[in-house]
């Protein structure tokens, strides 16, 4: 077993369910929502953004361009709530958290799309 694979994994699948579990719920109701849910994942996907980086193989690098597309919708999305809570007169509107879901589920399927690809090196790798 290797321990730098799993931790990697570790990271990975942690990513995809703490995004996943943000996004559940009704689309703009903000209770439905949690902000460190939200940053949980952002922090997560970051840590697993940076195991990324010494893979040198093909399958590396598609997963290192999945990973900081995922970094960047969620840091969009925090960046939209944070624009919302602060400086908007209006507030976090339904609209708003619309927005920021959205932008979170952009993140979700980045970071499938980043386990799939695990499943199959992992599966290359058994024959």
């Amino acid at each position: 077993m290797n321990r730098e694979k799993v931790v990697f994994a570790f990271f990975i699948v942690l990513a995809l369910t703490l995004n996943f579990g943000f996004v559940l719920g009704e689309i703009h109701n903000a209770n439905h929502h949690n902000a460190f849910e939200l940053f949980a994942a952002i922090v997560v996907s970051l840590i697993a953004t940076v195991l990324k980086f010494g893979d040198r193989t093909h399958i590396g690098a598609v997963l290192l361009a999945t990973s900081l597309v995922a970094d960047l919708q969620l840091l969009l999305a925090a960046g939209v709530w944070a624009y919302a809570d602060y400086v908007s007169l209006d507030g976090l509107t339904e609209n708003i958290v619309a927005s920021v879901v959205s932008l979170s589920a952009g993140a979700l399927l980045a970071n499938l799309t980043s386990v799939i690809l695990l499943m199959v090196e992992t599966v290359m790798i058994r024959r």
